[in-house]
């Protein structure tokens, strides 16, 4: 089992939730709330409205996300959602626990303001110009940055 942390479509309410939880593609299980220890750019980019975490540490904000634990082919299923490795590359990221849900066994639970690690889906692979976008602490397809993204059922 791996941990990953999400901070996109992939968070509950968002478009792509449902994903996370589709049994077709593996089992997860929600851990907990988070944020990045290390400040990153969160734009919103592309024909798609899609929210990018830019690899560019010491940038930007601390990220509002989610940490899940997935079994090895939901893992799977998110790096080929994920366009590993040439839209998005799978790393560990330090993140900061801000409240922890789930109770597993054999581990003592995390306590808000510890420090954990996952993976997360970030790019070191971007437009020149995506840097210097309006970046973001937590992302929302619904938010009022007027960005609406665009679910692949809906893309030509």
């Amino acid at each position: 089992m791996a941990r990953v942390f999400v901070y996109g479509t992939l968070k509950k309410g968002q478009p792509n939730y449902y994903r996370m939880f589709d049994s077709a593609n593996g089992k997860t299980e929600f851990l907990a709330s988070a944020r990045t220890t290390q400040k990153y750019p969160l734009v919103i980019a592309g024909n798609y409205n899609i929210p990018f975490l830019l690899n560019i540490p010491g940038q930007g904000h601390r990220i509002q996300g989610e940490i899940y634990k997935v079994d090895d082919r939901m893992l799977r299923f998110l790096d080929d959602f994920e366009g590993v490795p040439a839209m998005y590359q799978r790393t560990l990221v330090k993140l900061e626990v801000e409240e922890w849900v789930a109770q597993t066994e054999g581990e003592e639970r995390p306590s808000a303001g510890s420090i954990t690690e996952a993976f997360v889906y970030s790019t070191t692979t971007y437009q020149p110009d995506w840097p210097s976008l309006r970046s973001y602490e937590s992302y929302d397809a619904y938010g009022g940055h007027g960005l609406e993204y665009v679910t692949r059922e809906g893309r030509d």
